[in-house]
């Protein structure tokens, strides 16, 4: 396990059920990430704007958590894990 993940001590959840970015274009997502940083919702990368990746690229905030209901799991970008 990566050190960003074995840092995570608690998940946090999604404040909504709407990727934030997508909200303010009207666009659509397929699925929701929550941002282990700063708690943002953004798409995953099947979604046609890709806005968790693009955040975490753009903030250097690595770890994200699936906002999906029912799924319970992290990922690391930098570590690709």
């Amino acid at each position: 396990m990566c050190p960003h993940l074995e840092a995570i001590e608690s998940i946090l959840p999604p404040k909504a059920r709407v990727c934030e970015e997508c909200a303010k274009t009207g666009s659509s997502w397929v699925h929701l990430r929550t941002c282990q940083t700063c708690g943002a919702t953004l798409c995953c990368d099947s979604s046609p704007n890709r806005h968790a990746s693009k955040h975490a690229r753009a903030s250097s905030h690595p770890v994200i958590a699936s906002a999906e209901p029912g799924e319970r799991w992290l990922y690391c970008f930098p570590d690709d894990a």
